[in-house]
């Protein structure tokens, strides 16, 4: 039987690793002159990047300083516009990181959304215990630091209550404190704060799960909760994107000058963190991720429980649609607990920390959130 000779073709060297279509010489010279030209772009881009990193601030608006309680401060913030409402806003963040991604860059301020909606502003800083502080308590904290905060506000302004604002653990404080002082609190707004922990949609929960995690053994060996374990603790929780994406999307944008001053902010940000005290961390992990006693009315906090039914004043619920910290089903609970005849729910499509620092969330969130505010604070007194 006759067979048919194999066609003649150039030899190919790179026929077996390119066998979809043979290696292209011409293609490949032009896509490396391509990436070449790139590099020598993203080269040239050095130093407006190093700029940047230089520039790079821990905040953006003007405060002062009105109360110490070492390592925990009281900040007022100084703001240009009119005072429109005499009841004055508090910011209450996460003990686990610093409070100023809440006023990160001028258009990206939560904090200035309020003054220039004619609030007066402050927020506590918890700062940055030392090993004197790992045996406070959350009633230290909330009972005490917090609580002297309120009052100092209430005798700088001659206000009769605050408006609270919470941030993720801040928020779960700033509920427990509402549900224990609600004569001091006008309105509450949570952002992204966790309630209810009964899901198990989240990698946080499951990684605490009593059967492997044992959280005596933890802070007994700790103490001080050092920001090394729970900074790679969250940066676990999406490796691909904080440990490539980010880096990638880096190098396709560090020629915009635009991009590196949010890029190099929040990189200070998110790599300020700080340890927490052991018996906080102990409580939060115990009698919240293992145990889910909030909305079941135990959760002890010094000698009380907390009972989030004493929560009457309007309450306004914000959440991130893509949060994956503290997933939307975890703070949307809160309705069903408080005792408010006045509760609003906002979401925004943004992740944990675009919920303050997002464009999206400044445009569509915040202006909502401080005009919700406004209607239900008093208004300041004219002559």
């Amino acid at each position: 039987m006759s067979q048919t000779p194999p066609t003649s073709q150039p030899f190919n060297p790179f026929a077996q690793a390119f066998p979809w279509g043979g290696f292209d010489p011409a293609a490949a010279s032009k896509a490396w002159q391509a990436e070449m030209e790139n590099f020598s772009k993203k080269l040239g881009a050095m130093p407006k990047v190093l700029e940047a990193a230089m520039k790079a601030k821990k905040g953006a608006t003007p405060y002062e300083v009105v109360m110490t309680e070492a390592p925990v401060r009281l900040v007022r913030y100084q703001g240009k516009g009119d005072k429109r409402h005499a009841t004055p806003v508090l910011f209450v963040f996460a003990m686990v990181n610093r409070p100023y991604v809440l006023d990160l860059l001028p258009n990206k301020s939560v904090v200035r959304q309020f003054l220039n909606a004619g609030f007066d502003v402050y927020m506590i800083d918890w700062g940055i215990p030392t090993p004197s502080d790992a045996t406070k308590t959350l009633s230290d904290y909330i009972e005490g630091h917090l609580h002297r905060a309120v009052e100092r506000i209430l005798a700088d302004t001659g206000s009769e209550q605050v408006n609270l604002i919470g941030y993720c653990m801040g928020g779960t404080m700033s509920a427990m404190y509402a549900s224990m002082h609600q004569e001091l609190v006008k309105n509450l707004i949570l952002m992204a704060a966790p309630i209810d922990w009964s899901s198990r949609d989240s990698l946080l929960l499951n990684w605490t799960d009593p059967k492997y995690f044992d959280v005596d053994a933890v802070v007994d060996t700790f103490g001080l909760i050092p920001p090394q374990f729970l900074g790679n603790s969250f940066a676990m929780l999406k490796p691909v994107a904080n440990y490539f994406q980010k880096w990638q999307g880096f190098y396709e944008k560090m020629d915009d000058e635009k991009f590196l001053e949010d890029f190099f902010a929040m990189e200070v940000w998110s790599n300020d963190n700080i340890p927490i005290s052991g018996e906080v961390y102990r409580d939060f992990v115990k009698y919240g991720f293992q145990q889910n006693r909030l909305v079941q009315g135990t959760f002890p906090v010094g000698g009380k429980k907390i009972n989030l039914g004493n929560i009457t004043c309007p309450v306004l619920s914000l959440t991130a649609e893509a949060d994956h910290l503290v997933l939307p089903c975890q703070s949307t609970p809160l309705k069903e607990h408080v005792g408010s005849t006045d509760y609003t729910e906002m979401s925004v499509k943004a992740g944990h920390i675009g919920l303050s620092v997002g464009s999206r969330a400044h445009k569509e969130i915040w202006p909502k959130a401080t005009a919700w505010m406004a209607e239900r604070s008093e208004p300041v007194e004219t002559e």
